[in-house]
């Protein structure tokens, strides 16, 4: 960070608390509005005005929660602004990359919408972002927990690691406004990922099954129907942003070396939790 920042954050969830982390270690301050104080008008309006760095981790529901209650106020405090958005905005793309000038075609409308109005502030960066993994947060967990590797030929998927993450927002701090894709450069079908997770833990991986063989919420369904890569050229180029973790393997050996073998027993936080 080339200045003071004074961040202030929006839903600290798994990703953002993990930026606060990051801010403070390089000197920074970092303070969150949470689901208890969001209400609270007029000290977030104030804590609005005093920040010099803004970022939403909390995604829409029927609109954009935040930019409801405090877009004018976002809009005139002069300071940067960030947003938390999700590569499924691209929709299917047939396993075809995608950079941040493809069309919008994804399922959620109100994810489309809500991406759209925040990249329309001043200053502001909206971050799209694939499946996040990290600490406590990885196929690691998921293969410890018992999870089944299933085969849905030809698809891949991208993903980014948190820290990677984290240090893809912060460049941006001090880089032009706009959308960037943060993800890693190796996309690939999440059954390899199992896999390898499988072997770094030393347990069997079991089979891959047929997408019939296998009972799938409606949800995951709806998941697995996308296949995409998705194009990070932009955050390098401009941000000078380039992943730690290029691709999972790497990742996953870091997350291993750093965790005891008890740590891998406890499944990850839902994939449904409603910050990022």
């Amino acid at each position: 960070m080339s200045r003071a920042v004074r961040l202030l954050v929006f839903g600290p969830g798994y990703s953002a608390s993990r930026l606060m982390a990051a801010v403070a270690a390089a000197g920074g301050d970092a303070t969150a509005v949470t689901r208890a104080t969001f209400g609270d008008r007029e000290s977030t309006r104030a804590r609005i005005a005093t920040a010099t760095h803004i970022l939403s981790s909390i995604p829409p529901g029927e609109g954009d929660p935040v930019l409801a209650a405090y877009g004018r106020d976002l809009a005139a405090s002069g300071a940067w602004l960030g947003y938390l958005s999700s590569t499924g905005v691209y929709g299917d793309t047939g396993g075809g990359w995608v950079d941040e000038s493809a069309p919008l075609r994804g399922r959620r409308g109100t994810r489309m919408d809500a991406d759209q109005a925040w990249a329309a502030l001043p200053r502001a960066c909206v971050f799209r972002l694939p499946g996040i993994y990290g600490p406590e947060r990885s196929a690691l967990e998921r293969m410890a927990a018992g999870a089944v590797r299933v085969n849905f030929p030809g698809q891949v998927f991208s993903r980014v690691h948190v820290d990677d993450l984290v240090a893809g927002v912060m460049a941006a701090f001090d880089g032009p406004p706009g959308l960037y894709n943060l993800a890693d450069d190796h996309p690939a079908p999440q059954s390899h990922v199992l896999a390898y997770a499988a072997e770094l833990l030393g347990i069997d991986p079991g089979p891959e099954l047929p997408p019939d063989g296998v009972e799938l919420s409606a949800a995951s369904r709806a998941f697995y129907a996308e296949n995409r890569r998705v194009a990070n050229g932009r955050a390098k180029r401009l941000l000078g942003w380039r992943p730690r973790y290029p691709d999972y393997r790497l990742g996953l050996r870091a997350l291993r070396a750093s965790t005891s073998p008890a740590s891998t027993s406890t499944p990850p936080p839902s994939a449904s939790s409603d910050q990022r």
